[in-house]
C-alpha cells in the first residue's frame, strides 16, 4: 500500500510529494525546495522515517517543480525521470528562472524518460501513468486506484486548471487531457494538486468554472 505526505516549498508555493510504501522506499515527485533550509526540511523527514529514496519522478519540469532535483541527486545518488516531451521546458529552466529574478544554476540531466502510459513499480507497488499535456508539453499525472488518489503535477487545481500561456501550453490540449485523462477516473478519487488544496474529480466536474 503506498502513501503520500506533502510539503510546500519556494516563492510560488509548490507542493512536492513524498510517495512511501509499506517498506519505507520512496520516490520523490516534483521537489521545489528552493534554499538550503527547505531542502533540509525534507531530508530531515526522510531521515527521521528512515525512508529509503529511489528516484525523483516529475509531473513536468517547470522551474517551481525541479529547483531541488539537483540537491537530492547530488545527497541520494538517485535517479531522475521526466517524460521527454517536456525536455524543451527543462533546457530553458535557467532562463524562466531569470525572468522571475530567481536564482537556478544548470538544469538537472534525466537518468530516464517516464513514458506517456504504462505502470511504475515501488518495490511491489504500481501507479499508473497518465499522459496529460497542454499545461505542458510532457505533463504526467501519477494515479494509484489502489487508493483512490493521483498526484496531478498543475493539470488540475481545486477550482481551476494549470496555465497555458507558458511556453508548451496549449487550452485546448489542457481540457482534453483533463476529460479524458481525469474525469475518466472515479469520481472520488483524490486529486493532490501541484499548488493549493487537494480536490476530488466529484467536486471539479460539478464546481470548476473552467470545466462545466
Amino acid at each position: 500500500m503506498l502513501h503520500i505526505h506533502s510539503f510546500t516549498f519556494n516563492p510560488f508555493q509548490e507542493n512536492t510529494f513524498l510517495i512511501i510504501n509499506e517498506q519505507k522506499l520512496c520516490w520523490i515527485v516534483d521537489p521545489g525546495m528552493y534554499d538550503v533550509q527547505e531542502t533540509n526540511q525534507l531530508v530531515k523527514y526522510i531521515t527521521d522515517n528512515d525512508l529509503k529514496p529511489q528516484a525523483i519522478i516529475n509531473t513536468h519540469t517547470h522551474i517551481d517543480h525541479i529547483f531541488g532535483v539537483q540537491a537530492l541527486i547530488d545527497k541520494y545518488q538517485i535517479p531522475f525521470g521526466v517524460n521527454e516531451k517536456d525536455m524543451p521546458v527543462l533546457k530553458n529552466a535557467a532562463g524562466s528562472a531569470m525572468l522571475f529574478g530567481l536564482n537556478f544554476g544548470k538544469a538537472p540531466e534525466p537518468t530516464f524518460f517516464i513514458p506517456d502510459s504504462g505502470k511504475m513499480d515501488l518495490g511491489g507497488d504500481e501507479i499508473e501513468i497518465r499522459f496529460t499535456p497542454g499545461h505542458s508539453p510532457g505533463s504526467v499525472v501519477f494515479y494509484y486506484a489502489q487508493g483512490s488518489w493521483l498526484i496531478g503535477g498543475d493539470v488540475l487545481f481545486s477550482g481551476g486548471i494549470g496555465r497555458t500561456d507558458l511556453p508548451g501550453g496549449n487550452f485546448e490540449t489542457l481540457i482534453n487531457s483533463i476529460k479524458n485523462e481525469l474525469f475518466t477516473l472515479p469520481d472520488g478519487t483524490t486529486v493532490h494538486c501541484g499548488h493549493g488544496p487537494s480536490t476530488t474529480i466529484r467536486n471539479e466536474k460539478e464546481y470548476n468554472p473552467f470545466l462545466n
